[in-house]
């Protein structure tokens, strides 16, 4: 199954929690925790680009399976990682952060995200 197309944030879970865990300022969380992020996947092969767009703020990564990239992580930081694809999941490790991105269906990913013992979930659906 392709991870190709464009998804909106439907949902999530533990947002709040989890930013404080990463360290960002109260103000911060409470501007960004309703906006309706849109992510866009663009699959060929092993490679992948991923644009997230919130409000303002667009994160772009490019990486190819298996192979080392320089990935831009949710603080802004540059890390480089190694992104692992088991059947319809990506699998990468970002400074301690593991995040495991899910294709559930035709029109549904799952991204969770996990610091310590605390997990964030955020639902997109396809649009």
């Amino acid at each position: 199954m392709s991870f190709s197309g464009k998804y909106q944030l439907v949902s999530q879970e533990n947002f709040e929690a989890f930013m404080k865990a990463l360290g960002l300022p109260d103000d911060l969380i409470q501007t960004v925790k309703d906006v309706k992020s849109v992510s866009e996947i663009e699959q060929n092969g092993d490679s992948f680009k991923v644009t997230v767009t919130t409000g303002s703020k667009v994160l772009v990564n490019n990486f190819t399976i298996g192979k080392e990239a320089e990935l831009e992580s949710i603080t802004g930081e540059k890390v480089k990682s190694v992104v692992q694809r088991e059947d319809n999941k990506l699998k990468v490790s970002l400074k301690g952060i593991e995040s495991v991105t899910e294709l559930v269906d035709g029109n549904t990913i799952v991204n969770t995200m996990t610091l310590g013992g605390i997990a964030y979930k955020a639902t997109s659906k396809r649009v």
